[in-house]
């Protein structure tokens, strides 16, 4: 039987980058997947067809997450859509509880030069992925963020930081010496889903090559 069969996943953010790879592992692994899209409803489709196309089962579904206004994007969608987004999930589990798994960064740890506002909105997904573990563990739901290092994502491409010094630095101070990409990521949310990590809530797992 496969990890997650008679399951449902919700991934946000899912029509690219790290969340469609999150969305083709979870259904991998036997996950009905809703994927999430704000906008790219072309890319959302493309998942979907992905997954069925490998026998999965998936719908793609538009929402956003933050807020149904457009208001201060970065804090309204890394922490506010988190916590709106868990509370929703919260709402829905019966009690055999369930796993809700936050995307932050390691940069709200390594805090690189230039990024105050991203690494203090991925910090506030760190400490938002602590309470929420403690307070909704007598529910039987567990709450892991995800912190990814740097990965070769479309975004990263759009902001040109796929080449050039920027890259090459941040390699040099990553042990594996590489940035990662989608594919180093999604298995470990499948993971975190599953029941093997049925004992596991409130923590943070930096997927970052080493890159501290």
């Amino acid at each position: 039987m496969s990890k997650l069969s008679n399951k449902v996943a919700i991934v946000t953010g899912a029509s690219k980058g790290i969340g469609a790879a999150i969305a083709r592992h979870l259904a991998e692994a036997g996950a009905a997947v809703v994927v999430n899209y704000a906008s790219s409803k072309e890319g959302a489709d493309r998942v979907v067809a992905d997954i069925t196309r490998q026998g999965g089962r998936a719908v793609a579904v538009q929402a956003n997450v933050a807020s149904g206004e457009e208001i201060d994007r970065m804090f309204d969608l890394n922490v506010l859509g988190v916590l709106l987004a868990s509370k929703a999930a919260a709402a829905h589990f019966d009690a055999a509880g369930g796993s809700i798994i936050n995307i932050s960064s390691v940069a709200s740890t390594l805090t690189p030069a230039s990024s105050s506002v991203y690494s203090a909105s991925k910090a506030a997904v760190d400490a938002v992925t602590r309470v929420l573990a403690k307070e909704l563990g007598p529910r039987n739901i567990r709450v892991n963020a995800i912190n990814p290092g740097m990965v070769e994502t479309e975004g990263v491409h759009a902001a040109g930081l796929d080449a050039g010094d920027f890259r090459k630095q941040l390699e040099a101070q990553t042990p594996l010496g590489r940035i990662g990409q989608p594919q180093d990521v999604a298995p470990a949310v499948v993971f975190l889903a599953s029941a093997e990590a049925g004992w596991i809530t409130g923590e943070t797992l930096a997927i970052s090559g080493g890159a501290r």
